[in-house]
């Protein structure tokens, strides 16, 4: 069961416009880190993988992952290395220059124009 069948366009096109608003008001809100408090050398790690795999839960990668799985299950394992070498050359690049560049930024001004951003998508979304 779809929850956009059961809900009006103009109810939908609203819960996203207030979602998007919420992500600009969450964006503004610093981190707490606590103070190194029982992390290890292991921490960014961990929390990465963690991260990583909760946000890749049911995405197209893993749909189309199964399916290749599926389809080529006599070559499994070249299936599951193959995606696993696409994600690390996707998100690699991308992990390593933030690590470079994170003390470079002035994260109150990236916050603050995130949170820009999420208003324009919530009066984009408002709009059409």
């Amino acid at each position: 069961m779809v929850v956009a069948d059961h809900l009006s366009q103009e109810v939908l096109k609203w819960v996203l416009v207030v979602s998007f608003i919420a992500m600009a008001a969450w964006v503004l809100i610093p981190d707490k880190l606590d103070d190194d408090e029982g992390i290890s050398n292991r921490g960014p790690f961990v929390a990465s993988f963690i991260a990583f795999f909760v946000a890749e839960i049911g995405d197209k990668t893993q749909i189309a992952t199964s399916i290749l799985g599926a389809q080529f299950s006599d070559a499994l394992f070249m299936v599951i290395l193959g995606t696993t070498i696409g994600m690390l050359l996707a998100n690699v690049p991308v992990v390593i220059i933030g690590k470079l560049s994170a003390d470079k930024l002035p994260l109150g001004l990236i916050r603050k124009i995130t949170a820009l951003l999420f208003i324009g998508l919530a009066v984009a979304a408002a709009i059409v």
